[in-house]
């Protein structure tokens, strides 16, 4: 420890030291979040009143910056990303080695940790398809996945754990567990929940789990244009769990909503750079590739919020799952 202290950069101080602990303490902080911590350290070390409007992104940048230089020799780094539905830099502190099962086992169960790991399954596999990439769920969705999946007839081992199967049933969680556990994912950072009540991937999730999510549900030997399920923003270059797709359902192009305005801002006509289909800003990646289907705004009319919310969001990514048809934009 002594030594990795002796090669830190000559400033580092203890204001740098106190703005790493509150780092540590949130996990992800956005430039407007820092101004008033940076005002009290600053406060601190100048022995004057500093506002936080005082705070400028340059003295931001350099914290940042400083603790970054800090904090890799222990394999972490501050990575950073636009929100998908905020216009806001969000910055994560983010271990680059350890595997997300092995982080979350310090607070949770080894039950919790397979049943997580059974969400995002859900998320990237069963509600993201090539017609409907929801990549969403809700609490409801959630609570059908407590329960460990039998072995199959046969299999030798439990894949999920590497034990033998038994004749007891496989153990999983409460539907009051579930609940549980799925506000702690949003409590923790690695989980976001809309207005709507569907379940995604929090940006800070995306940031550090970027690679394990390609390796985990991306096939390495696709062919160059085919379908993948983890899929990137033309513009930034991040993951997109949130945003717009091309009207042409074979087109990989997928844009973030802040990112396409800018990116359609500089290009002389509103169409897809690759198939050059117009491009409608009414086909969707994300919670909106169902809650904005005629489906689904006629059962809310009907119903209103409420329990019937989760039934027609489980229906219509069931009969996305069975059926083929029209995009979500699409539908008459």
């Amino acid at each position: 420890m002594d030594e990795d202290q002796d090669e830190l950069p000559g400033q580092y101080n203890d204001g740098n030291r106190a703005f790493l602990q509150a780092f540590l303490a949130r996990g992800t902080m956005t430039f407007q979040e820092s101004q008033p911590i940076l005002a009290a350290i600053f406060t601190a070390q100048e022995n004057e009143e500093i506002e936080p409007d005082q705070i400028t992104q340059e003295d931001f940048d350099s914290y940042v910056s400083a603790v970054s230089a800090a904090i890799s020799p222990f394999d972490l780094e501050i990575r950073s990303a636009m929100h998908q539905t905020r216009k806001e830099r969000v910055y994560a502190l983010v271990n680059t080695t350890s595997d997300p099962m092995t982080q979350l086992a310090t607070l949770h169960s080894a039950d919790e940790i397979a049943f997580v790991k059974r969400v995002i399954d859900a998320m990237f596999e069963r509600y993201n398809t090539p017609r409907m990439e929801a990549l969403c769920l809700d609490e409801m969705q959630a609570n059908k996945l407590r329960a460990r999946p039998a072995p199959e007839h046969g299999d030798d081992v439990d894949m999920e754990n590497g034990e033998a199967p038994t004749s007891q049933a496989p153990k999983g969680l409460k539907s009051s567990e579930v609940e549980t556990v799925m506000h702690s994912m949003v409590d923790e950072g690695w989980f976001e929940r809309s207005r709507d009540g569907f379940y995604c991937l929090s940006v800070r999730a995306l940031l550090e789990l970027r690679s394990w999510l390609v390796e985990s549900y991306n096939d390495p030997d696709a062919e160059d244009g085919e379908w993948q399920r983890v899929k990137f923003c033309e513009a930034c270059k991040d993951v997109v769990t949130i945003g717009q797709r091309c009207a042409e359902r074979d087109c990989l192009v997928r844009l973030h909503d802040n990112c396409a305005d800018a990116f359609f801002r500089t290009r002389r006509r509103r169409d897809c750079p690759k198939c050059s289909k117009e491009w409608t800003d009414r086909h969707f990646v994300g919670e909106r590739a169902v809650t904005e289907t005629d489906a689904y705004q006629r059962g809310r009319r009907r119903s209103g919020k409420g329990a019937r919310h989760s039934n027609m969001a489980e229906e219509i990514m069931h009969n996305d799952e069975e059926e083929g048809g029209e995009d979500e934009g699409d539908e008459e």
